[in-house]
């Protein structure tokens, strides 16, 4: 069963969406006041970001597993406290598999595919947020070479951990 990467198509964004708010559904605390399930909301509405980033998805036999969205130009939201890409930056957000497909290599590819289009736009450096409950994602993002880079801190408290990686001229 062969998975390949793309970019996401209209027709695939309903599905792409259902998918990555799936694989963060485990994530919600059991506490949650709806903050979460805004979010899930969020990362579901592919359509509303695909204007303004690229959205790559896996595929496995005709079915999506994965998706990503890839920012090269500018963020997922202005104006939510979030600086502007940096130059030769591009960030990646909201990689989601569905729990079902784990651990068969669409994260992995997700990846390689963002890192190749980031070059391929001249950039620089990569970098990314996660969770410190996403154990399984951290283990990935060290594997493939990403280090610890500044953490975003909300005014809650709340800390996603940053990731970076310089991007070498060479598709590894």
């Amino acid at each position: 069963m062969a998975i390949v990467t793309r970019e996401a198509l209209p027709e695939d964004y309903a599905e792409a969406g259902r998918v990555t708010a799936e694989a963060y559904r485990e994530f919600v605390p059991r506490d949650d006041d709806g903050d979460w399930e805004r979010y899930l909301a969020r990362l579901a509405d592919v359509g509303e970001r695909a204007t303004r980033t690229t959205i790559l998805v896996a595929v496995e036999e005709g079915r999506i597993i994965g998706c990503v969205t890839l920012e090269l130009e500018s963020r997922v939201r202005d104006g939510d406290g979030e600086a502007p890409l940096e130059p030769g930056e591009a960030h990646i957000r909201m990689l989601g598999v569905d729990p079902a497909a784990r651990a068969r290599g669409a994260g992995g590819r997700l990846m390689a595919e963002c890192e190749a289009r980031a070059r391929a736009a001249g950039k620089t450096h990569i970098t990314l947020h996660t969770t410190r409950k996403m154990v399984a994602a951290q283990r990935m993002y060290e594997r493939l070479g990403y280090v610890r880079g500044a953490d975003r801190v909300f005014p809650d408290g709340f800390v996603l951990l940053g990731y970076r990686k310089e991007l070498s001229g060479s598709i590894t």
